[in-house]
């Protein structure tokens, strides 16, 4: 989970970018750094993923080590399963009370979000920013942060899986962490 924060006045912003990161890659970087200038935040930082929480963690802290902007919370892993955004969110707001707090979320899960636990508690707490890389218009609205990127976990799984090359899809600390952990290697969904 990526998390930027900014205060204004004594008024601060936190932006939360949840998600598996199976593996994190470039757009979900792209991503945060467009709703870091579009917001004007500044730090604080569907299916069971592959690769465990700590490995998944450390591709995340190798991906941002070196961008101020941004930081890791293990707070989601420290936590016993399930963990929901809103149990995230709440632990956040007890840690920050006077903060605004945003929910990055991508396109592919806007549909989902009136499924999601405690929903409509959950969308009084924080303001839903929608992070489109496709170019569909999501049907709730949403702030929406729209950058056509055509990178995706899914794709970098099956590319690993048939032995291609997943160069510039990733940061090179990721490419180096599923190489060594060996990820990804089963064609996987």
């Amino acid at each position: 989970m990526i998390v930027e924060r900014l205060s204004v006045g004594g008024l601060k912003k936190i932006a939360i970018y949840g998600g598996t990161f199976d593996p994190v890659h470039h757009a979900h970087l792209i991503l945060a750094r467009e709703a870091i200038e579009m917001l004007e935040l500044d730090p604080l930082k569907k299916t069971a993923p592959i690769a465990s929480g700590e490995v998944r963690l450390a591709m995340l802290q190798a991906a941002i080590k070196g961008e101020p902007k941004f930081e890791v919370d293990e707070c989601e892993l420290l936590r016993p399963p399930p963990s929901y955004t809103i149990d995230t969110v709440e632990e956040i707001r007890r840690r920050e009370c006077d903060a605004s707090i945003y929910c990055l979320i991508g396109e592919d899960n806007v549909e989902q979000l009136p499924r999601w636990h405690r929903f409509a508690e959950l969308e009084k707490m924080v303001g839903f920013v929608v992070l489109d890389r496709t170019g569909k218009q999501p049907s709730l609205s949403y702030q929406l942060i729209h950058r056509p990127i055509d990178i995706s976990a899914t794709d970098i799984r099956r590319r690993i899986a048939q032995n291609e090359s997943i160069r510039y899809l990733v940061p090179e600390s990721v490419e180096e962490i599923i190489k060594r952990e060996n990820l990804y290697r089963e064609q996987s969904q």
